[in-house]
């Protein structure tokens, strides 16, 4: 089987650290590795690349800017479903927070949730397609076949067969926790308190990051146990306030797993920082605290371990590399040669025996020194065609791939246009239902009040209205005794006479001409040869 290699770049905000790892069989080896301050990360990108010879090998680098999400779903969800449903709460998320979700680049974990054993917990990475950008223009012109969050990929340095529940602390610029359950990642914790912070300080007083760096690798931190004391003890006030803090927020980390937690490793910059392991052993009383050293690697003579050590992180992302560790957490695209087969390779060997086998550890080789035989044409035939066959394939493949995702980020992009209308729309709709209310009960109180004022102005004319009336057809042997509004609009009359037809007469013209509406009269009584009746009705 052929070699793989990968150079892994772990980039900060003033260094690079870098690892040259190769991987035959099962055998992994650290080819060449070392830290690179820099002005410009471009030229110093370069540099390294050429002093490793890494020009036509895969190159790995970490991420800068990742954000973590975590979100609870459902176990039994089906694949699709589980992705539809990790993406609503991304849009969610992102709604929430006023961000657009089509600007990020994300890649997702899922892992048995500890407290809910009928969910599953969903590890969310994402990055701002910009940042993403930036990265990839940092190595432009060179092979990079793999773009990983440093969180994922440190857990490759722990030999899964030996450790299961452990924390790893990342002490690099920023501080990355990352927690493993079952030798699975469960959950990152990132923090702002790192070796950026140690440096600068030291970097103010030194004015020099690279002797800030130095002085930060030689500082001897003492312990309860008697361990020497630093004569500089400037150095500690630099360094000792960020590693306290630490201990607070990983000592949290410790309590919210309940004990699960056995061992604690520990690395980055801060972890060259003499007897810083034991420093935390202090706190950690539960758990056993050591410097992290990557399982696979052996004491060599001429190499300090610490050297190593230096660069845990370059290794872990070179690893991710050549395919170890989490899956899945590669943001880099792949391009047209990285989706060409391995096996599709014709490697040019002069110096081969022509008796011996033409299809040699996967790969075609031939001697391009010599005239190609019979077999030889037909397997160049076939190689040709095979590739000629996934060159055309690619092709379609990339075409399509990019028609797809246009149109995707057409569709989400029109989706969340129309979403974001729609609200204001529904928001216009409230209002309008608002203040068609408040002009409906202006209305009607305005209607009523109308109806008030129009019925005391008739109340007002019509009893002087109907006395007129009254006036006018009261015969002359009748007499009217009593006029009384009783209620509302109800009028009675009372009338008395000493003839029957007077009164007839009487109660026959109001009824005629509609001075009382539904009058009625009473049977007449008749006392001392007077009559007296009623007449009531209602005003019109």
């Amino acid at each position: 089987m052929a070699n793989t290699n990968c150079l892994g770049l772990y980039i900060d905000e003033n260094l690079i650290k870098y690892a040259k790892v190769s991987k035959e069989r099962n055998k992994i080896k650290v080819e060449s590795f070392g830290v690179k301050f820099y002005d410009r990360v471009e030229e110093a990108i370069t540099q390294i690349i050429q002093e490793t010879y890494s020009q036509k090998i895969p190159i790995s680098i970490n991420l800068s800017e990742e954000m973590y999400n975590y979100f609870d779903m459902f176990s039994l969800l089906t694949k699709n479903d589980l992705q539809k449903a990790i993406k609503t709460e991304f849009d969610s998320f992102c709604t929430e927070k006023g961000y657009n979700p089509n600007v990020f680049e994300s890649r997702y974990a899922v892992v048995e949730n500890e407290d809910e054993k009928d969910q599953v917990k969903v590890i969310y990475i994402s990055e701002n397609k910009i940042e993403l950008n930036k990265i990839v223009q940092q190595v432009e012109g060179y092979k990079v076949s793999n773009i990983s969050p440093i969180s994922m990929a440190i857990p490759n340095l722990v030999d899964s067969e030996k450790e299961e529940d452990y924390l790893v602390v990342n002490i690099e610029d920023k501080t990355t926790v990352t927690t493993v359950l079952h030798n699975k990642v469960y959950h990152i914790d990132v923090f702002e308190e790192g070796s950026k912070e140690i440096l600068d300080k030291i970097n103010l007083r030194e004015n020099s990051y690279l002797k800030a760096y130095e002085i930060c690798k030689n500082t001897t931190i003492y312990t309860s146990q008697g361990i020497e004391l630093q004569k500089e003890t400037g150095n500690l006030e630099d360094i000792m306030p960020t590693l306290y803090s630490l201990v607070g927020k990983i000592n949290a980390i410790l309590e919210r797993h309940n004990e699960k937690i056995k061992k604690v490793f520990i690395t980055g910059t801060a972890a060259l920082i003499n007897n810083v392991d034991l420093y935390f052993q202090e706190y950690f009383a539960n758990v056993d605290c050591e410097i992290l050293r990557p399982y696979f690697v052996e004491n060599v003579r001429d190499i300090n371990m610490k050297d190593y050590i230096e660069v845990n992180s370059a290794i872990s992302i070179a690893l991710m590399g050549i395919s170890e560790g989490v899956t899945g957490m590669n943001f880099k695209e792949l391009s047209f040669s990285d989706k060409i087969p391995s096996w599709l390779k014709i490697e040019v060997n002069p110096d081969r025996d022509p008796k011996d086998n033409k299809y040699l550890g996967g790969m075609l080789t031939w001697d391009l020194g010599q005239p190609f035989d019979r077999t030889e044409q037909s397997l160049l035939r076939i190689a040709i065609g095979l590739f000629l066959l996934v060159i055309i394939y690619a092709s379609f493949s990339v075409v399509l791939d990019r028609q797809i995702k246009l149109k995707k980020d057409e569709a989400q992009e029109a989706i969340q246009t129309t979403q974001q209308q729609i609200s204001l729309a529904n928001k216009d709709n409230e209002k309008i239902k608002s203040k068609t209310n408040e002009y409906q009960t202006m209305v009607a109180d305005l209607k009523e009040a109308n109806e008030k004022i129009a019925e005391r102005n008739r109340m007002k004319n019509a009893i002087p209205n109907l006395l007129n009336q009254i006036m006018s057809i009261v015969p002359e042997n009748v007499q009217l005794t009593s006029i009384e509004n009783t209620s509302g609009t109800k009028i009675v009359i009372t009338a008395q006479s000493n003839k029957y037809e007077q009164l007839g007469y009487l109660t026959a013209k109001i009824k005629t001409d509609s001075i009382l509406q539904n009058a009625i009269s009473t049977a007449g009584q008749k006392d001392n040869n007077i009559i007296t009746i009623k007449i009531e009705g209602d005003l019109p």
